[in-house]
């Protein structure tokens, strides 16, 4: 047995005896509760016989079938069970029994767990992680060329193209990430890894775990148990969790845990429970019942709903949420903190025994992450497992969990050793960390550059700045250091490495289980996202039936080549919509490509075991999608009435549509990124579409594109669909001596013979095959598409730097009192009295017996908020804090509000308070593509008043942008959060600045510290207090301050669950006033020394103390002196000062329409110039579609003899038209939904009315969409040799431009009828298919049935024909070689309904088009709010 088995085995066991231990204590007698003896005792439950005999029964079996029965307790005695159909109950109740409450349940049931296996004399397997001279480099451009312009990413491209061929040099500069370091990771310890941001935590997590980037440059090595990294698969034996939470959201959260447990197998666990059962029987040893079956559980390979998930669930206090959907930005599912807990879940339900865990406590509150720390160190302690940790915040009661810790800064490691060794160290090197402050946060700040100087301890000597360098060096020669260089130069006995130690297995599973496991999974999902096939059956289902109405059998006769022409038509039609019907594939396989990655490389399964049940699970969905539409259609429209025709018609379409689903996933899993996978996917979509044969027929492709023809699977479906239809009896009428059908065939350029229909149906299954096989492929070879890049800043002269800081600390102080002042503005107070806030009752809960008919979230809310005084809105969650902001802030959109505001005295007016008030939201939303100064530039711009100059704004930004700290940071791009761009703390402080320099009196702030590790908020708060400082009024919303940050307010405003008040008041010096306070109820606990008063005080207020203590602490506050004071400043303050007046405005926007609309359409500018999926991709695809239509349809502008030329014309303008429209409309859907979200924001903020935004929106693609028409139009008019007049040419150019205008417009107009852009790409899919078969091309207007007819006059897309056709060859007189003499303009008018005289008209109606969708755009984004707050 392989070493990596039996680590996992003991491992498991590990886990399961600790388990039991819990159980038992339900059972023992109160004796041994709490001695601590019952541990090591036998269960001292009475042993019954019968208990006694059925366990020798077990005893008899051979080993194999041994380990798989065990005794379970019921209510009748012991009952023997089979470990494999324990079921969902019997699991539950198991765990419940191991560990009944997790805080004193889990040590113990470990202890039991490691117990049984000391007893036999077992060892569990260990792992020692060191890493030796570990650096890694990597290359990033410089700031400026990193700004993704239009002619950044250009250059870039060319550049690429130049390097890989070695003509040119790279562009890009190396940086170091990691320099340098040295460590040991032991076994049975927790180390917690500490640093500042960019310091390079994650990518020694990353390096230690075996998951580096294959792009950067590491050199060093890393070793387990003396074993370098190729010797073993380290994906395997240590587990790496992400601090990106990737999740299916349509899963449960115990879904998600058992799929992981499931893939991740058992490991070792099996060969360890047989060894120990063989032993036990050896030496008769009975082991506790409850421990034994977990333990046989836990080892039991496959088994979909392991033990081990609803253990990992219980221990994470996961159990409450465990059938909720995970959720994501489309499904509503479990918050953000269990979402965290989620991903730490799914790895520790696998056998892994080392751990490396990346920022696990984001979102969580202290308690919890104490909790799961707690939990964590039990494991690793008792069952000698390996975990290195990085923490944002650790609370100082998480930080002493830890025995080591591992401090990082700028790539080097500046401590490593004992927790209790590393203040020593720091004193030593001058710092000392001050009484109220957590050594984590300590640590963190005493290595940057800005926060070093206030722990400076030596009194005597002047401070000056010591580099991380010197801290490092330091460190080599301390006692600590010395003991780790010691350590690493004796080698690592590698005998002593326990053979189960590391993992050679790849994968957990056998190939038939991980099959079998992916297999379940996806059909989970498909019934979850059942909607989806739903709609597309619904789709499918309408589409079919306005097909029967337009190719309705009695208006269709079968009497000569025209008739024949409808029917290709219809042929066509339906091929093309059984295609694209599968296109929401594209859509689906992209948006669970993130996840597929993530758990591809930690080797769950391999890729075929992912891209098989894709496949084949959806077959049954074609079978019904294809009958739907052959069933319904193929005798309405009147095509071949015999039964085996339908029937040989129906098996095609078959192949069809799996080939098209196939071809779908294929370009999604290629492209992975929807702007990429659109782009590339319409171009092959494209390609196949015009080599057709029905676009283009075969006599006119050209030598040089016959191979696409070819290779086309549209022409084998095509000619096969055809050769069904027309060999069959009906169109066997004799012309001139040859059967109709076949003359038929013969002119469009169809293959006439028979067999044509086996090679189709052999060619689609061969396109089956080979797409599903190039799916598995990009599954199997591509990385995710977008990795974080690195920018590096433009760097100063550092010298200068370093040598002024030692005098810029008393500088700023000075300075500081006066900052934010060049523009003058008015201090404001903002009282309310009996504020009241309910909504409708919530259906649920009237279902649940709720009688009345509002729920009230705000009872009598009381309170007053004054300037330079920095108040704190706390309360646990569902207090209602966001709740009373919004109210204050007027930024509801629904529900009731009563009581009174007022703002200095006078009567609160929400279109003059918009315009003195500020709100930062907790979500910072701002646009992605525009810089840190220019976002800053635009918000001035509109909210100052207009006498402002632009000299003095400018300086006020300048300003601003020095109070919260972002100077180094104006050029930045403001990105996407979590995708790119500036990080989470950069970004608070950004929306800070975006309100400051509107120059407000009052501010609120939704949780500027949330997400935020200490020295982050330390930043955001320093900035808060300076706003305060200026003499405005500002009120935070606050989760779970540190000391310092809680202590930096001066008045507290806390609410409890049910939204009332019960402390408004001064905090006082170290929290004094409101510990005095609540210390005096009766029964509150006293607050230990150094404890948070913030965590103190929400412990002792919650409802489940209140029941404890008999207190209502509204009722308590209510009678205080505290109430009286306040309702006395209510009061003082809700009347009017002398000589003040109301607040007026003249207008109710500060700028004028005309600017507000400039500076909109600047923004827009900004925002298009720096998005190259968008705009850049969009140009080369034009141009590089302009350049293959060109030499397709090369000269056909110049034939017009035959039928068919002219029908290839047309082809060759619906055919550009359908695809360049349709990805023009597709891909401005997300551009404008991001925006949507900052207008929202923006317009709340009283920056602008909606019809400048939707002015600008509309104004600035014109641009972009002439430039594209202007260079399509040249290339493909001298190509395809149309008549070089001017008149025709600006035709073309006019017609081009206006369609694709429109394309845009109504992809935009769809999104803001719509609450996101997936339900609107979902509704405009829709309507381009209609638009389709309207468009006079697949069907001209004179065949159409009289009762369809009508809705030709309202497609845009056949206008652009009919104005385009027109153009070119209406006026041409030249009689035509294969209609008897009838004239191109004749024909034109008796086939397409073509005159040239309808010229003015039709121009007229397609700029109609424009306004109306430019119209329903403004008019939707005026009236329509899809955001519910």
């Amino acid at each position: 047995m392989d070493a990596g088995e039996l680590f996992k085995a003991s491992n498991s066991l590990r886990a399961t005896s600790s388990r039991a231990s819990a159980s038992y204590r339900a059972n023992s007698s109160n004796i041994w509760r709490n001695t601590g003896m019952e541990v090591f005792s036998r269960s001292s439950r009475e042993e019954d016989d019968e208990e006694a005999l059925r366990w020798a029964a077990l005893e008899k079996l051979p080993t194999f079938d041994r380990l798989r029965k065990g005794l379970i307790f019921g209510s009748k005695g012991a009952n023997e069970v089979e470990i494999e159909n324990l079921g969902y109950e019997d699991k539950r109740k198991l765990v419940e029994r191991l560990v009944a409450n997790v805080e004193d349940d889990n040590e113990k049931f470990l202890l039991k767990h490691r117990n049984r296996i000391d007893r036999v004399g077992i060892d569990i397997p260990t792992i020692e992680v060191r890493f030796e001279n570990l650096n890694i480099d990597a290359h990033a451009y410089s700031a400026k060329r990193s700004l993704p312009t239009f002619i950044n990413f250009n250059a870039n491209i060319i550049e690429g193209f130049l390097n890989f061929l070695h003509i040119l040099p790279s562009q890009k500069k190396p940086f170091t990430i990691l320099k340098d370091v040295s460590g040991v990771i032991k076994p049975s310890r927790m180390t917690l890894l500490l640093g500042p941001p960019s310091s390079g935590k994650t990518t020694l997590l990353l390096a230690l775990a075996g998951k580096l980037d294959q792009s950067l440059q590491v050199s060093g090595k890393v070793t387990y148990n003396g074993h370098g990294m190729e010797e073993f698969i380290p994906q395997k034996t240590a587990a790496y969790i992400s601090q990106h939470d990737l999740h299916i959201g349509e899963m449960t959260v115990r879904e998600t845990l058992a799929f992981s447990a499931r893939c991740q197998g058992v490991g070792s666990r099996y060969e360890m429970l047989a060894e120990l059962s063989r032993r036990e029987k050896a030496a008769n040893i009975k082991p506790d019942p409850d421990i034994d079956i977990y333990m046989k559980a836990t080892a039991t390979e496959g088994d979909a709903a392991n033990v081990i998930t609803d253990y990992v669930l219980k221990v994470l206090g996961l159990d409450i949420c465990a059938d909720t959907l995970v959720g994501d930005e489309m499904v509503r599912g479990i918050s953000g903190g269990q979402k965290k807990r989620v991903t730490t879940g799914e790895m520790l339900v696998g056998p892994a025994r080392a751990l490396f865990m990346d920022e696990i406590s984001t979102g969580l509150d202290s308690s919890t992450t104490f909790q799961i720390v707690n939990m964590l160190r039990q494991q690793v302690h008792i069952m000698k497992g390996t975990a290195f940790i990085s923490l944002l915040q650790p609370a100082p009661e998480t930080y002493a969990l830890f025995d080591d810790i591992v401090l990082l800064s700028d790539g080097q490691v500046v401590y490593q050793g004992p927790r209790d060794d590393v203040l020593v160290f720091f004193e030593s090197m001058g710092f000392k960390c001050p009484e109220r402050k957590g050594v984590a946060d300590f640590l963190q700040e005493v290595t940057s550059k800005k926060d070093q100087q206030q722990y400076w301890a030596r009194r005597d000597e002047p401070y000056r700045y010591i580099p991380v360098k010197e801290f490092a060096a330091a460190f080599k020669s301390s006692v600590s250091g010395e003991r780790v260089s010691q350590e690493l130069s004796v080698p690592f006995d590698r005998s002593k490495s326990h053979p189960a130690a590391l993992t050679t297995e790849k994968y957990g599973l056998g190939s038939k289980e991980m099959l079998k496991a992916c297999t379940d999974r996806e059909y989970l999902l498909m019934k979850r996202n059942s909607f989806v096939y739903f709609f597309k059956l619904f789709q499918i289902t309408i589409i079919s039936l306005v097909a029967m109405a337009v190719f309705f059998r009695t208006e269709m006769s079968k009497d000569n080549v025209a008739d024949g022409g409808v029917y290709t038509g219809a042929l066509f039609f339906t091929v093309i919509m059984v295609m694209f019907n599968g296109m929401s594939e594209l859509a689906m396989t992209i948006y669970k490509l993130p996840v597929f990655y993530k758990q591809r490389d930690m080797f769950f399964f391999p890729p075929w075991a992912y891209a098989i049940p894709s496949w084949v699970l959806k077959i049954p969905i074609t079978f019904v999608e294809v009958g739907i539409w052959v069933f319904l259609t193929y005798y309405v429209i009147g095509f071949d009435p015999n039964v085996s025709r339908f029937l040989k018609q129906y098996l095609l379409l078959l192949v069809v549509h799996q080939a098209a689903s196939a071809l779908f996933r294929f370009i999604g899993a290629a492209g992975r990124n929807m702007i990429v996978a659109n782009t590339f996917g319409l171009f092959a979509l494209l390609l196949l579409f015009a080599l057709g044969g029905f676009v283009l027929s075969r006599e006119d492709v050209k030598s040089w594109w016959i191979w696409g023809y070819y290779a086309s699977p549209l022409m084998y479906f095509q000619n096969a669909i055809m050769v069904n239809e027309f060999t069959g009896h009906s169109w066997s009428r004799m012309v001139n001596g040859t059967k109709l059908g076949v003359v038929l065939m013969e002119s469009q350029g169809f293959y006439p013979q028979t067999y044509w229909y086996w090679i189709g149906v052999g060619a689609s299954v061969g396109f089956i095959w080979l797409f599903n096989i190039l799916y598995l492929a990009s599954l199997t070879y591509l990385n995710a598409f977008d990795k974080p890049q690195a920018v590096l800043p433009e760097l100063e002269d550092e010298g200068v730097a370093v040598g002024s800081s030692s005098t810029g600390g008393d500088v700023v102080v000075t300075g500081n009192n006066n900052r934010g002042m060049v523009l003058p503005f008015e201090p404001h107070s903002i009282t309310f009295d009996d504020i009241r806030y309910s909504v409708d009752m919530p259906p649920e809960m009237k279902a649940q017996g709720a009688t009345e008919d509002r729920l009230e979230l705000l009872k009598g809310v009381s309170g007053a908020f004054r300037p330079g005084v920095l108040t704190a809105l706390m309360g646990v969650s569902g207090a209602g804090k966001t709740t009373l902001m919004d109210v204050l802030a007027g930024r509801k959109t629904g529900g009731y509000i009563d009581g009174e505001i007022t703002i200095s005295g006078y009567p609160k007016n929400q279109a003059t308070f918009a315009r003195i008030s500020g709100y930062c939201e907790q979500n910072d939303i701002h646009s992605p593509n525009v810089t840190v100064y220019e976002s800053l530039v635009y918000s001035a711009w509109l909210r100052l008043p207009k006498e402002v100059e632009s000299e003095t704004r400018k300086m006020f930004i300048e300003e601003v942008m020095e109070l919260v700290e972002l100077t180094n940071l104006r050029g930045a791009l403001v990105g996407l959060p979590g995708v790119n761009g500036l990080s989470t703390e950069q970004r608070k402080r950004l929306t800070i600045a975006v309100e400051l320099v509107a120059n407000p009196s009052i501010i609120f702030m939704d949780e500027p510290t949330s997400g935020l590790d200490a020295r982050a908020a330390a930043i955001v708060m320093r900035t808060v207090r300076n706003t305060v400082n200026t003499g405005r009024t500002v009120v935070c919303t606050i989760h779970q301050p540190s000391i310092d940050i809680f202590e930096a307010f001066d008045e507290l405003f806390l609410m409890k669950r049910g939204g009332e008040e019960i402390y408004v008041g001064p905090l006082g010096r170290q929290s004094t006033h409101l510990i005095k306070y609540f210390e005096s109820v009766e029964g509150v606990s006293k607050i230990k020394d150094g404890y948070n008063p913030a965590t103190w005080m929400l412990e002792a207020t919650t409802s489940a103390q209140e029941l404890l203590l008999g207190v209502d602490f509204v009722d308590h506050y209510k009678k205080s002196d505290l109430y009286q004071r306040n309702k006395a400043l209510i009061k003082e303050l809700s009347v009017p000062r002398p000589g003040t007046k109301d607040l007026y405005f003249p207008t109710q926007y500060s700028q004028s329409f005309l600017t507000q609309c400039i500076a909109c359409l600047w923004k827009q500018h900004w925002s298009y110039w720096r998005n190259p999926p968008y705009t850049a991709v969009r140009f080369l695809f034009t141009t590089f579609i302009a350049l293959i239509f060109g030499t397709m349809f090369w000269d056909l502008g110049s034939k017009w003899k035959t039928q068919q030329d002219l029908l290839n014309a047309m082809g060759s303008m619906y055919a550009s038209i359908n695809f360049l429209g349709f990805q023009y409309g597709s891909t401005v859907q997300p551009v404008v939904a991001i925006e949507r979200t900052v207008f929202y924001r923006e317009r709340a903020a009283g920056m602008y009315s909606a019809l400048p935004y939707a002015f600008s929106q509309f104004l600035i693609e014109i641009p972009y969409v002439f430039v594209q028409s202007v260079v399509y139009g040249l290339i493909v008019y001298s190509m395809m040799g149309f008549d070089w007049t001017a008149e025709k040419f600006f035709w073309f150019l006019f017609f081009f431009f206006f369609s694709l205008l429109y394309f845009v417009l109504y992809g935009m107009m769809t999104v803001a009828v719509t609450p996101n852009h997936n339900v609107a790409a979902i509704i405009s899919s829709f309507f381009y298919g209609i638009w389709n078969l309207f468009s006079g091309f697949v069907i001209p207007r004179p065949r159409m049935p009289i009762w369809v007819r009508w809705y030709y006059w309202a497609t845009p897309m056949a206008y652009t024909l009919y104005g385009m056709i027109v153009t070119q060859f209406g006026e041409i007189e030249d009689f035509m070689s294969d209609q008897a003499d009838t004239t191109v303009k004749q024909f034109l008018k008796d086939y397409f309904g073509f005159e040239r005289s309808q010229l003015g008209l039709v121009a007229g109606v397609l700029l109609g088009f424009v306004a109306l969708f430019t119209f329903i755009f403004a008019f939707s984004i005026r009236t329509f709010n899809f955001q519910r707050r």
